[in-house]
């Protein structure tokens, strides 16, 4: 088991902007140099790599750039935002089974100046693929966005337990607030009421444009390995206390509308079972958890299938700011996708991390184990980070 084999040693990022102004390889290099600077770890001690498939540089490329040693582990994980934690997965699994001894994890993507995931994209479903002939069925219908995706889900999930666009809303006051207060934040110093949420463009009823994340250009890095070296290395290590990943039965990319119930999310019930028999732990063990915010409903749908509260319970436990700072559990301190940047997830492990650490611009006071999840209405992944 991989139990606390294994730890983050560095987290490193580049400013996160609409316009980098650089290639997406530089990117990389500079999160990868700011994470193993981080660590106090030198390049030519690097000998694994991971990254997503969607990731446009190559291990070999990012290893040339930091003059990494020579690579013994490379690995890459599938389904967009579903592979920020599954990367930390491959990881820990490297490091403890002696495969490597230091892994880069990295995600760098000029998202918005460059390739827009937001954008409609008509080529989904016409290429030759398994997943191809999936998006077949709804993308010459129009269907052919993420927020549309989604869209369809909330209005789902607000037939079944009577939740209404005020509660979406609740997610992003939240989210902005936190990131008004993290200077690294690109909604840094713009915090937002529930009434100009209410009163944002529709994107796709029922979501405003303030429910849906931002498009950004940036990189982050982690460094891992094991739990037992990273005590000797220049940071507090944030030990892997538990890590995962999963699909639901009949599983589709964020078009699981053919299950029974389309009002939940399976696989992030998959992973959470997961994470609680490795670690040992339950909800009332996490002090803040960092949960993948690219749409608002989804925040609510986690926050059930994880346990924290149940089936049709989410928009009672967002009441009251429930999930703001100094509420039963804060979300995303940093200000998550939504306020912080989307980087596909990864810097909200950096986020867990400095909370593990104790250096979090908007520290949650008495911190021990974090939860961190990856993208949601897809195969995803998620992971428990606690304090040595």
């Amino acid at each position: 088991m991989l139990k606390s084999q294994a730890a983050i040693a560095g987290i490193g990022a580049t400013e996160f902007s609409k316009r980098s102004g650089r290639s997406e390889l530089r990117l990389a290099a500079e999160a990868v140099f700011a994470a193993l600077d981080d660590a106090g770890v030198a390049p030519g001690d690097v000998d694994g790599m991971v990254t997503f498939t969607q990731d446009t540089n190559q291990e070999i490329a990012v290893a040339r750039e930091i003059g990494a040693g020579e690579l013994t582990y490379f690995s890459r994980v599938e389904y967009g935002g579903g592979a920020a934690c599954g990367t930390v997965a491959q990881a820990a699994m490297a490091v403890a089974t002696g495969a490597a001894t230091t892994v880069v994890c990295y995600r760098a993507f000029n998202e918005r100046s460059g390739r827009r995931f937001g954008q409609p994209d008509a080529r989904l479903g016409g290429q030759p693929t398994s997943q191809g002939l999936e998006m077949s069925w709804h993308v010459p219908f129009g269907l052919m966005t993420p927020a549309g995706w989604v869209a369809m889900f909330a209005q789902r999930y607000m037939h079944t337990y009577g939740a209404t666009s005020e509660d979406f809303g609740r997610v992003a006051v939240a989210m902005r607030r936190h990131a008004s207060t993290n200077p690294a934040a690109w909604f840094h110093g713009r915090p937002i009421t529930l009434a100009e949420h209410q009163a944002s463009k529709w994107i796709v009823e029922p979501l405003h444009l303030l429910d849906c994340c931002q498009e950004s250009d940036g990189a982050v890095a982690l460094v891992v390995t094991t739990a037992e070296r990273a005590r000797d290395l220049r940071r507090s290590p944030a030990v892997i206390t538990a890590v995962a990943q999963g699909a639901g039965v009949g599983q589709m990319m964020m078009t699981s509308y053919y299950r029974d119930d389309m009002s939940g999310l399976p696989e992030m019930g998959v992973v959470g079972r997961r994470l609680w028999e490795m670690s040992g732990l339950s909800p009332e063990d996490i002090q803040t958890a960092i949960l993948y915010d690219h749409f608002t409903p989804f925040v609510l749908a986690q926050l059930e299938e994880l346990g924290f509260c149940g089936r049709g319970e989410a928009p009672g436990y967002l009441q009251d700011g429930g999930i703001e700072l100094g509420g039963r559990l804060p979300v995303n301190p940093n200000g998550g996708q939504l306020g912080e940047a989307y980087i596909h997830g990864m810097n909200g492990i950096a986020e867990a991390v400095r909370q593990v650490r104790g250096t979090s611009a908007n520290q949650v006071s008495g911190v021990r184990n974090v939860l961190v999840t990856a993208g949601t209405g897809v195969p995803t992944s998620g992971l428990i980070l606690s304090a040595d």
